[in-house]
């Protein structure tokens, strides 16, 4: 909300998208925002609290109070010249940093100070984070600091902030100054530090030592009378409190009536009370200290507008009291840690402790995908039940796994993605060391939040898929298919490769999954299909022992697949044990098939024998291959070279940056500015993208005169962006050679485009022929930058054949994105023709990421056509849309979700 004053000025300049939830480093929540004429008092309050020691390291002497005229200068800022944040918690000012801009305008002085109540707790780091975010934005890009030699700690925020620190002593002060351009080490830093924080915070949840049911009931019928009993039956060894007017007496559990009544500090709180009692509780908790609140309790986003401002409402008081939210809407959380077991949810029955950890958004879902797990016996280290996701999310709980050594596989059902530019991030790090399986809905794809205006440029339909395969996730389709590749990765090691051997005792079966394999791209490397089992018992055990050890025995096989019809005489669980004998044997990843059969009990789901013996096993030949696949496709990307980013020659930043900004004034409000030709050729020239020359006239003579300068042959064009490349509807005439060819072209180009309507003609300077392409950028409003390339014309216009990928790309990842279209095999010599120069293809694709990323204001790139050939490219055309870049997620400051 925009602070009220009388200083209309400020007021009408105040940056409300500059607000910001951050997570401190224990874990704990807090709001940071710019400074306004209103926190005058709490400002006083803030500095008067100060030791000593923390006021004279601020002001090089002990200053006891602020003079009015002093508060009055350090609360009116104009947010551009002078900006300050400050921290709270609740109303309370926790910490203060600003910045003032000095004699050089793209230098400015910052300053800081922090609570001694708040110290060690990372609030410098992130005052610096948001300070530079806020200066590049106002075109300042280095920072100065004088600092005492002995405030060590904050010479230490500024040397481990990952900037390149210059340090000069000077009568007696520390002189610090640093470019603050986000750097690879800067950037590395920084997500370093909101990893930890967010796992911490994560930590916090999942390992209670004490836990408060507020709403417990005697009701069996009521979620809170749930929550306690499954609390108690799980056998948790913290301290169990039950909140509520009506005295619940359980054994192993203490009432209290309220809250603030519970002796001894809580951790976590589940909140089962009516919608219109919540928000009460809430605060109550805050008051308490409680670290985090489940809300179990509906009645918020999914109820419409005003279930909305509930909710919004209900997350600002948690996060001023420092608390996470996990909901509303939640079925709860459980851990199966021995040490740390608890089922603070309302799921009654849950799976065995194992590597797996899940992560769900509605109840609905989160019931679901719980019950598959516990049919596919699917053990699972830490679940968690976002509901409405209004806090907690699944970037958090990514945040938390990938230092859990209880959890080696991660999965997710997202009904959305709330923020997927940090998703990709995250999960591009977690998925090098731990596998990340996420079975997303078609339905709802990647929503923009309620009343957001948006901007004419979104991601594509498979930009969000192609992150998935970006970041090597793996994608399942459903619930069951994203477990049945978890029961997998569960209890085998991964394959080395797709070199696959089939085992069966039946040909027929061993002939359909061949042609299974095939399809799916794993490689048959042995194929036993007529192994004897006719004569049952030890016998037939002795036989397919014998044929799966040749098998894994051989070199080239990196996984087995046994598919068996019933053997006479031997159970599933004989089967089952005897595939996983083997698998620990050769130290190969071994799936069983046991279709036919009419044993009782599930087939699809891990066989537990305990010892590294455990082996999944599965009803169908189809959904065990296709598990299979998405491991072994997992397991390729883990291998393959992820490459390194490359910075191009002949790019300045800086006049990119200076071009834009002079740009921005003229944005139409939520809309872009299209660039003239001249502007789109300046700006794509600061990164080293040539455009060929092309002119535009009103008449036949301007049009020969305008050839003339370009130089014979030329090409004639409508500037009709979807007819300038049409030359079967007459929107394009090449090797034009002389002036009167070009009159005569003209006239021509009039009569066929007069159905379409009047369009402006521009003649050109003539490209070498070559293969055509199309690179495009666009900055969606969740997605953030999306590139995208494909063979121009019918192949992107028609059969959709782009490849997409989210910045920042390496070496490797524009590699495989040039050749990843189905078309782009024409770039390679297809049917005789030459093989086109792709290495400059490539390049181009790198420089135009690079565009988009580093200047979100940018809101789209579309080259279109380049023609490519074997010893040239050559950029035809050109469209470049600036709008306004203010709300990027996952930009360089940390933030939690709003």
């Amino acid at each position: 909300m925009v602070p009220e004053t009388a200083d209309t000025d400020v007021t009408s300049r105040y940056p409300e998208y500059w607000e910001a939830d951050v997570i401190l480093r224990d874990g704990a929540t807090a709001h940071l925002r710019p400074i306004s004429p209103q926190d005058r008092d709490a400002l006083l309050a803030f500095h008067q609290a100060q030791s000593q020691d923390t006021i004279y390291l601020r002001f090089f002497s002990y200053k006891p109070t602020l003079s009015p005229r002093e508060l009055d200068r350090f609360t009116r800022v104009d947010h551009r010249d002078r900006v300050c944040f400050v921290l709270l918690l609740g109303d309370r000012i926790i910490g203060v940093g600003r910045y003032d801009r000095t004699e050089d305008p793209h230098d400015a002085e910052v300053a800081f100070m922090i609570s001694d109540a708040h110290q060690g707790r990372g609030i410098g780091s992130i005052l610096l984070e948001h300070l530079a975010a806020a200066a590049r934005e106002n075109g300042i890009d280095h920072f100065s600091a004088e600092v005492l030699p002995e405030n060590r700690k904050m010479l230490r925020v500024f040397a481990e902030a990952g900037y390149e620190l210059t340090r000069r002593f000077d009568d007696g002060v520390v002189a610090v100054g640093f470019d603050i351009d986000p750097t690879e080490r800067s950037l590395a830093v920084m997500a370093a530090r909101e990893h930890r924080a967010e796992a911490r915070s994560v930590a916090d949840l999942v390992t209670p030592g004490s836990i408060a049911v507020v709403g417990a009931s005697r009701d069996p019928g009521h979620a809170g009378h749930t929550v306690v009993e499954n609390l108690i039956s799980s056998g948790f060894r913290g301290q169990l409190y039950g909140v509520g007017p009506t005295p619940f007496e359980r054994e192993g559990m203490t009432h209290a009536t309220s809250i603030g009544a519970v002796p001894g500090g809580v951790d976590l709180a589940v909140v089962a009370v009516p919608v219109d009692q919540v928000a009460g509780v809430v605060d109550e908790c805050g008051a308490a200290g409680v670290r985090a609140v489940v809300v179990v309790t509906g009645g918020y986003a999914e109820a419409g507008a005003e279930g909305r401002r509930r909710q919004t409402e209900l997350v600002r008081r948690a996060r001023s009291h420092g608390m996470r939210v996990v909901g509303p809407a939640s079925l709860g959380l459980y851990n199966t840690d021995p040490e740390a077991r608890f089922n603070a949810s309302i799921l009654t029955t849950l799976p065995p402790r194992g590597p797996l950890g899940l992560f769900s958004q509605s109840g609905a879902v989160g019931m679901m995908l719980n019950a598959t797990a516990v049919r596919h016996d699917v053990g699972v280290s830490t679940y968690l039940s976002a509901g409405n996701r209004a806090d907690v999310s699944g970037n958090d709980m990514m945040q938390y796994w990938e230092d859990d050594p209880a959890t080696c596989a991660c999965g997710l059902y997202l009904q959305s993605v709330g923020n997927p530019r940090k998703f990709s991030r995250i999960a591009r790090r977690l998925s090098r060391n731990k596998p990340v399986i996420v079975a997303k809905s078609e339905v709802t794809g990647v929503r923009l939040p309620p009343g957001h205006t948006g901007r004419t440029t979104q991601a594509p339909p498979g930009a969000l898929d192609a992150m998935f395969r970006q970041a090597g996730v793996i994608r399942a389709d459903t619930n069951e298919h994203l477990m049945d590749v978890a029961g997998i990765l569960a209890c085998q090691p991964l394959p080395a490769g797709p070199r696959t051997a089939l085992v069966s005792n039946a040909l027929a079966l061993g002939q359909l999954m061949e042609d299974r394999c095939t399809q799916l791209g794993l490689e048959i490397a042995v194929t036993q299909a007529g192994v004897r089992t006719a004569e049952g018992g030890d016998q037939a055990l002795d036989a397919l022992r014998a044929a799966l050890g040749r098998a894994l025995a051989a070199e080239a096989v990196d996984t087995a697949v046994v598919t068996l019809m019933p053997v006479p005489g031997a159970t599933h669980r004989q089967l089952a044990e005897l595939a996983g004998r083997a698998a620990r044997e050769h130290g190969k990843p071994v799936v069983v098939v046991l279709t036919g059969g009419t044993e009782p009990g599930p087939v699809s789901a891990v066989r537990h024998f305990g010892d590294g013996l455990d082996v999944p096993c599965f009803d169908s030949p189809g959904a065990a291959l296709r598990a299979l696949a998405k491991v072994v496709d997992y397991t390729r990307w883990r291998a393959q070279d992820h490459g390194r980013h490359v910075e191009p020659a002949g790019v300045d930043v800086e006049a990119a940056e200076t071009l834009v900004e002079d740009l921005l004034p003229l944005v139409p409000g939520d809309g872009l500015l299209e660039l003239d030709a001249d502007q789109a050729r300046e700006l794509l020239g600061t990164y080293g993208i040539g455009l060929l020359p092309s002119e535009r006239f009103t008449d036949a003579e301007a049009a020969a005169a305008a050839a003339h300068r370009l130089g014979y042959p030329v090409a004639l064009k409508t500037t009709d962006p979807n007819l300038r490349h049409r030359l079967d509807l007459g929107g394009v005439q090449l090797n034009i050679q002389d002036a009167e060819q070009l009159r005569t072209a003209i006239r021509t180009m009039h009569r066929a485009l007069a159905p379409f309507g009047s369009f402006d003609l521009e003649v050109q300077s003539m490209a070498p022929t070559g293969q055509a392409v199309v690179v495009r950028a666009i900055e969606d409003p969740l997605i953030g930058p999306v590139i995208s390339f494909g063979m121009a014309g019918d192949a992107v216009n028609l059969l959709d054949d782009w490849a997409h990928r989210v910045p920042p790309l390496t070496d490797q990842d524009v590699r495989r994105m040039v050749r990843e279209p189905k078309a782009s095999r024409k770039l390679f010599g297809l049917q005789g023709v030459p093989e086109a120069d792709v290495e400059r293809v490539e390049d181009l694709v790198n420089r135009v990421t690079l565009l988009k990323d580093r200047h979100p204001e940018i809101a789209r790139v579309e080259l279109n056509p380049v023609l490519v050939s074997t010893d040239s490219l050559t950029v035809l055309a050109a469209s470049v849309g600036i709008g306004n870049p203010r709300q990027r997620t996952d930009s360089a400051r940390r933030a939690m979700r709003s």
